[in-house]
């Protein structure tokens, strides 16, 4: 859908997302949104100018080995090698090309490289954990990395994040940015993360889920996930508010 404005510029206008689609703001089981939920109303935008132009995120903003988080040092990283991939579309199923779609994760054993990071789980020094990638003409995407651990985060007495990758999308400027979470299939830590269980909805909440993909699984070398982004409509992926993104949830 669009809609014109006075200057005769065409500007996209988005169906409203679905009820119990994402989390509320303030959801009182994960208890750093007590912290920073907003207080006030929100006021709704339009979109203008800044929105729907900005600096072009192509292909030459990507270093070689910036979608092989196991590359990106002298030595391969500690963990499960995985492939994940999938593809990136719109509300109406169509392919979302060139895109920049971003990853950052913690180690194999639930570690970030990250300051505040300082649970007893040693540092990989060949594992950053970031990465990004430029999604192809069918909207697809491809990253390898290794599987992330489990870590705890003092969120409630004994609370354990299940193993998750945080994925970030860019539209055609850096106002246009969602932030989402990528899971495992069956952690047996969902029934107790309130991050996972603050979306309403439970059909939402399993789009969150990947799902193992033996077809592309590399035989001896990597198993493979699938993970499709849909950015919106009755299929549309939860994606987190801007002042819910915390590398480490907390």
């Amino acid at each position: 859908m669009s809609t014109s404005s006075e200057s005769g510029l065409i500007l996209p206008r988005y169906r409203r997302d679905p009820e119990g689609t994402h989390p509320p703001l303030d959801s009182p089981g994960y208890g750093s949104t007590r912290l920073r939920h907003p207080t006030q109303p929100l006021v709704l935008l339009p979109h203008k100018l800044t929105e729907v132009t900005g600096p072009l995120l192509g292909p030459g903003r990507l270093g070689e080995f910036d979608n092989d988080l196991t590359r990106q040092h002298p030595q391969e990283p500690q963990g499960q090698r995985i492939l994940v991939h999938g593809r990136l579309l719109d509300g109406d199923g169509r392919p979302v090309p060139n895109s920049l779609v971003e990853i950052w994760q913690a180690n194999a054993g639930g570690r970030y490289r990250h300051v505040w990071d300082n649970w007893p789980c040693p540092v990989d020094p060949n594992f950053e954990g970031v990465g990004r990638t430029i999604t192809d003409d069918e909207g697809r995407y491809e990253f390898v990395t290794v599987k992330p651990g489990a870590y705890p985060w003092k969120n409630h007495d004994n609370a354990w994040r299940p193993a998750h990758i945080h994925f970030s999308v860019f539209g055609s400027a850096f106002t246009q940015r969602l932030v989402t979470q990528m899971y495992f299939p069956d952690d047996p830590l969902f029934s107790q993360d309130p991050i996972f269980n603050s979306i309403p909805d439970e059909k939402a909440r399993q789009r969150l889920v990947s799902s193992f993909d033996l077809d592309r699984t590399v035989p001896e070398w990597a198993l493979a996930f699938r993970f499709d982004i849909v950015l919106r409509g009755r299929e549309e992926t939860p994606f987190e508010a801007e002042d819910g993104d915390e590398e480490e949830d907390e």
